[in-house]
């Protein structure tokens, strides 16, 4: 195992914070080794509150997946969330500096730089500059122009930017903790790492991560994100309507919340002639087995969901709709929807979803890695598990500097293995 690459994914939600370390091998892929989730203190809506909360709970976190690992820690991947972060689209223009005209890795990166010199305030930083497509000279559509020849070379890219003392504020905590942040992911792109088909990507995809306090929209055109937004909103306030709908504790709440969104078991009963038949499920919810405080009857499950979750839902998608719209890229995603995070498996969150968007809709399990894979089979964990995949392939040092993924690794690796002939006798 220590020949292996062990990366580390630290997902800081609204809900719950998760560590997973995992082991990268060129044959195996991703390989979990670790995995620890426990309830999220000190945060709110993806965003600290509370740095000493923070620190108490990502270090549980930690210390239970290094214990499950049987290793140690230095470095992480770390989720960034909050309404805070925003996306741009800018391009890039520069002319080709060899004399022969052929595009060369350096040429790449001063495109992509040059498209990085967008106007920001001193308040944001930029999390992610992603490369969409290239054009040589007329020629466009292009995924790496290395090795083409032609005199002027553009870029469309995609940014994705944060508040600065967001940022700040979560590498801080991360650091308390004796962990050095290798790059700082926002979640909705890490998701879709581990979500996502590479044909519906290449199609157009909406994934939308309902999270406990927020709700991230990730647009895919043409096998890149197109567009990027957090809605204020998540699962929490499906709990909050249910706590104060039926007078109980928000942790009363959840238990009931869970206990409806599980999958029906269908009871079977036998007539007299022997023949077995499914017996139709109560509408009644027994309380009594969910450990609740307070005295509750048993309650309708029907008037539960059609009276109070379903319009919080409906609200919810509504202003993932309008989202879509704003965004421009709606008619461009064949694909349709991809419904990830813990929200998603709230009770009728898929036919709900198809009726108010109007497009496909399925549910984004978590793929893409062996090993503990139990234990995060679940769309709840589908950011967590993205954080490594995309640990695995994007390295940088930076957190500042633009995460654009095999061409920035290339780059490094040619400029490395230049330094080592050079110093070679």
């Amino acid at each position: 195992m220590s020949k292996d690459k062990i990366v580390s994914g630290l997902d800081v939600g609204s809900s719950k914070i998760t560590t997973i370390i995992a082991t990268i091998k060129d044959s195996e892929g991703v390989n979990v080794i670790g995995v620890s989730s426990v309830p999220s203190r000190g945060l709110r809506k993806g965003q600290v509150v509370d740095i000493d909360e923070s620190v108490a709970s990502i270090t549980k976190s930690l210390e239970g997946a290094e214990r499950m690992a049987g290793v140690s820690v230095g470095n992480a991947f770390v989720s960034v969330d909050g309404t805070h972060v925003e996306s741009q689209n800018s391009k890039g223009v520069v002319a080709v500096s060899g004399p022969s005209g052929e595009i060369t890795d350096e040429d790449v990166m001063r495109v992509i730089e040059a498209a990085r010199a967008i106007s920001l305030p001193t308040s944001k930083e930029i999390l992610h500059v992603i490369p969409r497509y290239f054009i040589v000279d007329s020629q466009s559509g292009i995924k790496d122009p290395v090795g083409m020849n032609g005199v002027r070379m553009e870029v469309d890219t995609h940014i994705v930017t944060g508040a600065a003392t967001s940022l700040r504020n979560i590498a801080k905590c991360i650091s308390q903790v004796g962990v050095d942040v290798v790059g700082l992911v926002f979640s909705g792109l890490s998701a879709s790492y581990s979500v996502l088909t590479d044909t519906e990507r290449e199609l157009g995809v909406i994934l939308v991560d309902f999270g406990g306090g927020t709700t991230d929209i990730c647009i895919f055109v043409d096998g890149a994100p197109a567009h990027s937004a957090v809605l204020p909103i998540g699962a929490r306030n499906v709990t909050n309507d249910l706590a104060i709908g039926l007078r109980i504790s928000l942790d009363s709440a959840e238990k009931i919340k869970l206990a409806l969104s599980k999958p029906p078991k269908l009871a079977v009963e036998s007539n007299e002639e022997g023949e077995v038949r499914d017996k139709k499920e109560s509408d009644k919810l027994d309380v009594s087995t969910l450990g609740i405080e307070e005295d509750l009857s048993n309650v309708s499950k029907k008037t539960l969901t059609d009276g109070i979750i379903k319009p919080r839902l409906r609200e919810i998608l509504n202003m993932v709709k309008l989202e879509i719209q704003k965004s421009g890229f709606g008619g461009l995603t064949p694909s349709g929807v991809v419904l990830t995070g813990g929200g998603s498996e709230t009770i009728g969150m898929v036919d709900l979803a198809k009726q108010e968007l109007g497009m496909p809709v399925r549910i984004g399990m978590p793929q893409g890695a062996t090993g503990l894979v139990d234990e995060i089979s679940s769309p709840a964990y589908a950011s967590s598990l993205g954080l490594v995949i995309y640990g695995s392939s994007y390295q940088t040092e930076d957190v500042r500097l633009p995460l654009v993924g095999r061409i920035e690794v290339k780059n490094i690796v040619t400029k490395g293995i230049s330094w080592i002939k050079n110093i070679l006798p």
